[in-house]
């Protein structure tokens, strides 16, 4: 005979027996089966935002900090709504993500009550799989699909609506059991000859990294082809994670989201080898094309929609990176002989001068110039960020332009110790961290955020404080939007800046800090910072550090 069992129970039971330790989330009426459920799963965490878009955030960060399926709950339309914009990010980042809501009993929907909309509609466009549950005997099948789907690659979230009925009534059913596909494929040896010959014709080649090096933890299998190489290699224009590890003698750099630069980065090579993401992805419209004329393309990854997305590649392989990397480097190696072994070695002399370490060491000379300069000069900061971290800490990056030489300055040393913001919707970084902290409790976490951003999603500060999470949050304080400032100067010769300034009145972000439960402080001085920094980032609990820098546009 089948176990009866409550929607609500079942619900929780399912999500635990997909690996979710962790349910974030904003309750409201329609909410209140699952809450009352929880106390028959305390092995369940209910981690609570103070806004939906953070619920969602800070199940991403712990997603993109852990590779596991995360699971979060939001209050009805608006509460969708709300989160919409986190729900963009976590799409953009292929976030393996279980988003539900609760709904209005079926029935009474009908009657169009306070707070209805039609949920799966307004999910759809940003998920990989929107439904609502009708019957409760079907909710087993939907969380196990849910997760399912959500998990195989290419990765995104999903979104189930639950009415109040199906929660609250209860029935005998059997609750299944979870599924992950496994896609860790690499190519056919007709493909992988194909490839090895194909980059061995090539006498510049050039390697372009994105996120799916993080997502199949390759890291040192890209490195080992580089190296193999001889060749260059460069973090994609949207380099959100840790996808090259920065010491090894062939990396580069993150390209510039400008198609200039990109080109001129890319025009002394002859073929470029994308792996695992879209190589050129821009930002704002240039005349100018970012893919050198005549530019050949050969390409791995799992993500179809990436592979050969605007430019046509003359080989493109659908296979985990991973275990392509694993299987092309000895290959190239054995094709290649002692000629490749010759040209590697002379390819790796001649990008000592001018490597990621190099590059650092230089600009490292170049920034301690303003080591006393008043206000703080933004680039100093983050050097002083960079050097108080301990080894071990992890970094969320949400500084725009006062986080410009972040890459440049912290080295990529595993796959999970580096999260920026992905798609340009800004106020992810603080709850972001919140969930990186809760995903890697062991790990000091620094997130580093300007002013702007911070004020999108302040209400995270109180989550880090409640959960008492060793979490330091460095909000950069230049009093306004400068981004936007700086594009409007660049593009429109316009140093008119309206609404773009915060400072009549000031944001004390101490203060706020404070209210929240948190310790903070205030820097004014370029000289106080590390020692402040290594003291906060040493100690257990949330803590934040305001720091206010130079304001100027340029």
């Amino acid at each position: 005979m089948k176990n009866r069992i409550t929607g609500r129970s079942a619900f929780l039971a399912l999500l635990k027996d997909e690996g979710v330790t962790h349910l974030f989330g904003n309750p409201g009426t329609t909410e209140l089966p699952i809450m009352h459920a929880l106390k028959d799963h305390p092995d369940l965490t209910y981690v609570m935002a103070m806004q939906e878009s953070l619920v969602v955030a800070m199940a991403d960060g712990f997603s993109r900090a852990s590779g596991k399926l995360v699971a979060c709950n939001v209050h009805v339309a608006p509460g969708l709504g709300n989160a919409m914009g986190s729900l963009y990010n976590a799409s953009f980042t292929g976030t393996p993500l279980i988003l539900t809501a609760g709904q209005q009993e079926q029935g009474h929907g009908l009657t169009e009550p306070v707070l209805y909309g039609p949920l799966v509609q307004m999910a759809t466009p940003l998920v990989k799989w929107a439904v609502e549950v009708t019957r409760l005997e079907d909710l087993p099948r939907i969380v196990r699909r849910a997760a399912k789907i959500a998990t195989t690659p290419p990765t995104g979230p999903v979104f189930i609506s639950l009415p109040g009925d199906i929660l609250n009534s209860e029935a005998g059913i059997e609750l299944g059991r979870s599924t992950r596909v496994d896609t860790r494929v690499r190519p056919s040896e007709d493909s992988l000859k194909a490839l090895a010959a194909r980059i061995l014709r090539a006498e510049r080649p050039v390697i372009v990294v994105g996120d799916e090096i993080v997502k199949s933890d390759a890291l040192r299998e890209a490195a080992d082809l580089a190296e193999a190489l001889g060749c260059p290699a460069w973090q994609s224009p949207t380099p959100y994670g840790s996808h090259f590890l920065s010491e090894s003698p062939c990396f580069m750099g993150a390209i510039a989201r400008l198609q200039k630069v990109a080109r001129d980065v890319l025009a002394p090579h002859d073929l470029l080898i994308a792996l695992g993401g879209d190589p050129l992805r821009m930002s704002v419209y240039s005349e100018v094309d970012p893919l050198p004329d005549g530019l050949s393309i050969v390409q791995v990854g799992l993500v179809d929609n990436d592979l050969a997305k605007n430019y046509g590649a003359e080989i493109a392989v659908k296979a985990d990176v991973k275990e392509t990397l694993r299987a092309l480097v000895p290959a190239l190696k054995e094709i290649g002989g002692g000629a490749l072994q010759a040209r590697a070695k002379q390819g790796l002399a001649a990008l000592a001068g001018k490597n990621w370490t190099a590059k650092r060491k230089a600009l490292v000379e170049q920034i301690s110039k303003a080591s006393h300069t008043a206000p703080i000069d933004p680039d100093w900061l983050a050097l002083q960020v960079v050097e108080a971290m301990p080894d071990n800490a992890i970094l969320v990056d949400e500084g725009l332009t006062s986080s410009r030489q972040i890459l440049a300055l912290r080295a990529h040393r595993d796959r999970y110790g580096y999260h920026a913001l992905a798609s340009g919707g800004i106020g992810w970084g603080l709850p972001a961290a919140v969930g990186v902290s809760l995903a890697n409790p062991q790990r000091p976490v620094v997130c580093y955020s300007g002013d702007g951003s911070s004020m999108y999603s302040i209400q995270s500060l109180w989550t880090a404080a409640n959960h008492k999470l060793p979490l330091t949050f460095v909000i950069v304080n230049n009093g306004g939007y400068r981004i936007i400032k700086q594009r409007l100067l660049a593009f429109h010769g316009d140093d008119h800046y309206v609404g773009m300034d915060f400072i009549d009145p000031p944001v004390d972000f101490t203060g706020v800090a404070r209210s929240l439960g948190l310790e903070a402080i205030r820097i004014t001085d370029p000289q106080e910072l590390k020692g402040a920094m290594k003291s906060a980032f040493s100690r257990p609990g949330a803590k934040l550090i305001e720091v206010v820098v130079s304001n100027s546009v340029n």
